[in-house]
C-alpha cells in the first residue's frame, strides 16, 4: 500500500479506508465449486505450478475442513462476562484502554463458554466489517427464492456473469482476476466494463475488501429481490431498472434488501445495520442510511454463523468460507502468533488528520480520528481446534499505527485464550515510541 503524504496545511484530510489491503479468502480448493478464478491461481502457486507467495500453515484448510462448529449447540448464547477474563483483557489494553472496545467469546469448551467485554455496547460505523451484512442479505434473498435447493443457489452465484458499471466509482482497492485461458493472474482496480461471476464479486468484496465489488454485490442483490426467479437479468434490463425507477422506490428497495435479513436472523437493527452502498456513486444514485455495529452485536453475528443460524447451515458455512483468511494476512490477522491458526477475518478503518507541529500523517495513523475495526474467528491449531474463539475489536488510538496495534493485540488475546496469561503481551503498555517499520501496514510475512 502507498502511504499518504503529510497533512495539508489547509483544513482536515479525511480518508476512508474500509478494509484496505488485500487478504485473500475462501479455501484454495474451492474453484470447482464456486468458479472463483483466483482460487485456482492460488492453488497453483501452492503446488509450485506458478510463482508467488506461499500460504501460512493455518491458511491451507480445504473446503471440507472449513465448516461451522456449533451445530450441536443451538441454544448457546453469550454468557455474562467472566470477571477474571475481563480483568486480564483490560490489563492487556493498558493505559489506552478507554480507546478500545472489545468483546471476546471463548468457545474452546462450548459447554462452558467464557465471555470478556470492555465497552461492548459502544456503537459506531465499522466500515468494511459491514460487508458481512451485505453477504447475509444475498444469502437470505437466495434462500427465500430457493428454500430447498442449495444447488440452485450456488448455480446462481457461480453462473451469473455480472458486468461492472459506474456503481464501482470510485475505489482504490485492487482485486485479483485470473484468466483460465492464458493462466495469467492480474491485479487491478475494478472499472466499468469489468466482468466476473456473482461469486467472484462476493469474494472480491470480502477478500480484497473492494468497495467497488461491494456496491456491485448490493446492486445485484436489489435486482435479485426485484426480479426474483427471473434473475439474472441482462445488463440492459438492469440498467433500465435503475435508470427509470424513482429514487424513493430505489431507497425503499435498498432498505428492504439489507435490513430485514438482520432482524429475521435474530439480531437487533438498533445495534447492527448496514445502511448504504460503499462507493460515492452508489450512495449518490441510491439514498441509504447510517451504518453501525457494537462489539457485542458482532460477536452475536459470528456466534449465529457458527451455529448455522445465519439463514441456514448452507448460508452460514458459505459466509464463513468467504471470511477464511488465506495467503496475505493483514492487521489483526497478520499476528505471527496466528500463523498456525485458521483465521476468519474482516476489518475496516477510517482515519483523519489535520496539521500539527511535529506530526506527519500516515495511513491508519490519524491525529483527529483513527478508527480500526476487526472481527475474527480463530481456530487453533488449524484443523484441530483445541482453541476456538471469537473476537470483535474497535479502537480509536490517535497518532499510532492502528494496523500494527491490532496485530499486536491479536498476539496478546491469543496468549490470553491459549494460556490464560498475558506475560508476553506488554506491547500496549509502551510509551509513545513505536518499533521501526510500525508506520507500514501490518502484514504477515
Amino acid at each position: 500500500m502507498k502511504r499518504t503524504g503529510p497533512c495539508l496545511l489547509t483544513g482536515l484530510m479525511s480518508i476512508l479506508l474500509a478494509g484496505s489491503g488485500e487478504i485473500i479468502a475462501y479455501p484454495l480448493n474451492g474453484y470447482e465449486t464456486t468458479g472463483i478464478g483466483r482460487l485456482e491461481a492460488a492453488r497453483r502457486i501452492e503446488t509450485g505450478e506458478m510463482a508467488g507467495a506461499r500460504q501460512p500453515h493455518g491458511a491451507l484448510l480445504t473446503m471440507d475442513k472449513v465448516d461451522i462448529r456449533l451445530r450441536d449447540y443451538p441454544d448457546l448464547q453469550i454468557p455474562e462476562p467472566d470477571p477474571e477474563l475481563t480483568r486480564k483483557l483490560i490489563t492487556l489494553l493498558g493505559e489506552r484502554a478507554e480507546r478500545y472496545q472489545v468483546a471476546i467469546l471463548d468457545l474452546s469448551q462450548p459447554g462452558q463458554p467464557r465471555y470478556a467485554a470492555h465497552h461492548d455496547d459502544y456503537r459506531a460505523n465499522v466500515g468494511s466489517v459491514g460487508k458481512l451484512l451485505v453477504a447475509l442479505a444475498v444469502f437470505q434473498t437466495l434462500a427465500d427464492l430457493y428454500p430447498d435447493d442449495t444447488e440452485q443457489r450456488n448455480r446462481i452465484l457461480r453462473d451469473t456473469r455480472i458486468t461492472a458499471d459506474e456503481f464501482v466509482l470510485t475505489d482504490h482497492h485492487t482485486v485479483r482476476m485470473w484468466n483460465p485461458e492464458t493462466g495469467i493472474l492480474n491485479r487491478k482496480v475494478l472499472a466499468p466494463g469489468d466482468t466476473g461471476s456473482y461469486w467472484e464479486f462476493l469474494d472480491w468484496m470480502m477478500s480484497a475488501s473492494s468497495n467497488a465489488a461491494a456496491s456491485i454485490v448490493i446492486k445485484n442483490a436489489m435486482l435479485l429481490r426485484q426480479f426474483g426467479r427471473d434473475f439474472p437479468v441482462d445488463f440492459a434490463t438492469g440498467q433500465e431498472f435503475f435508470t427509470t425507477t424513482n429514487k424513493e422506490a430505489l431507497a425503499k428497495l435498498l432498505t428492504e434488501t439489507l435490513q430485514p435479513p438482520v432482524t429475521r436472523n435474530g439480531m437487533d437493527l438498533n445495534q447492527i445495520r448496514q445502511g448504504s452502498f460503499f462507493t460515492a456513486t452508489g450512495q449518490r444514485k441510491v439514498q441509504g442510511t447510517t451504518s453501525y455495529a457494537t462489539p457485542r452485536s458482532l460477536i452475536d453475528l459470528l456466534l449465529r454463523m457458527e451455529q448455522g443460524k445465519l439463514v441456514d447451515e448452507y448460508s452460514s458455512r458459505e459466509i464463513k468460507r468467504l471470511l477464511y483468511s488465506t495467503e496475505r494476512r493483514i492487521r489483526y490477522a497478520s499476528a505471527p502468533a496466528l500463523n498456525d491458526s485458521a483465521v476468519y477475518f474482516k476489518s475496516g478503518s477510517l482515519f483523519e488528520c489535520r496539521p500539527e507541529p511535529g506530526f506527519r500523517c500516515f495511513q491508519y495513523h490519524g491525529n483527529v480520528k483513527n478508527l480500526m475495526n476487526s472481527v475474527a474467528v480463530v481456530e487453533s491449531p488449524a484443523g484441530e481446534r483445541k482453541h476456538h474463539y471469537l473476537v470483535a475489536l474497535m479502537s480509536n488510538v490517535l497518532r499510532r499505527n492502528s494496523a500494527y496495534d491490532h496485530q499486536s493485540l491479536a498476539t496478546g488475546i491469543h496468549e490470553l485464550i491459549t494460556t490464560g496469561e498475558i506475560h508476553n503481551a506488554t506491547f500496549l503498555q509502551r510509551a509513545e515510541d513505536e518499533p521501526p517499520g510500525a508506520q507500514e501496514e501490518a502484514v504477515s510475512q
